[in-house]
């Protein structure tokens, strides 16, 4: 099964304005959050093996940490119209299915994937209250078919220091899954094979 990495981002990197929608037809942007302590932006998509691996465990996560402050928003950059399991119905049938609490945006133009440097689904990236990058890493190290249990310990981990005024260690295991899958002459520089300006 192909893997893709997380891009290595600098810690401290504040997050990136956005301004997505949902199923619904509701806009969201970043300024929206602002009275939460802690916001987690999480790519994700509804096809990948590594997010289908986690998606029951993401959705429990975020109902566990709601109460205590943090918000969580997902957003699916595939591009919809190769891949059509990506549409923004389909992410409205996704989030529906495993009651997702929390926004699921569609980032059609993947202009905001690319501000935050996002590679793969799934790709969190944890911020404090002052929003800038405190965490970017792993759910866990469950991967598909590897038989380690769905916990999300490393980014709950995570999640209560930042909860706690704290920062977490800086060395953090990577996220692992499938590329985001990038339009056609779209691709960022980070991504191989991509077209480079002669």
């Amino acid at each position: 099964m192909p893997q893709t990495e997380s891009n290595p981002i600098e810690l401290g990197t504040r997050a990136a304005d956005f301004l997505l929608a949902d199923a619904q037809g509701v806009l969201h942007k970043l300024a929206d959050f602002d009275a939460k302590p802690a916001l987690l932006v999480a790519f994700i998509s509804n096809r990948c093996p590594f997010v289908v691996v986690i998606r029951e465990q993401l959705a429990a996560f975020a109902r566990d940490y709601a109460p205590k402050g943090l918000q969580v928003l997902a957003i699916n950059a595939n591009d919809h119209l190769e891949h059509p399991e990506e549409t923004l119905a389909r992410i409205g049938e996704e989030s529906e299915r495993f009651d997702y609490s929390f926004p699921y945006l569609k980032d059609a133009s993947q202009q905001v994937a690319k501000a935050y440097g996002a590679a793969c689904t799934p790709d969190f990236f944890l911020f404090g209250a002052d929003r800038r990058l405190a965490y970017h890493g792993q759910f866990d190290d469950a991967r598909p078919g590897n038989g380690r249990p769905v916990t999300g310990a490393d980014l709950r981990a995570a999640v209560d220091t930042v909860l706690e005024g704290g920062r977490p260690a800086a060395s953090q295991v990577p996220s692992i899954g499938c590329n985001i899958k990038w339009s056609a002459g779209n691709e960022p520089l980070w991504f191989p094979g991509a077209a480079r300006a002669a």
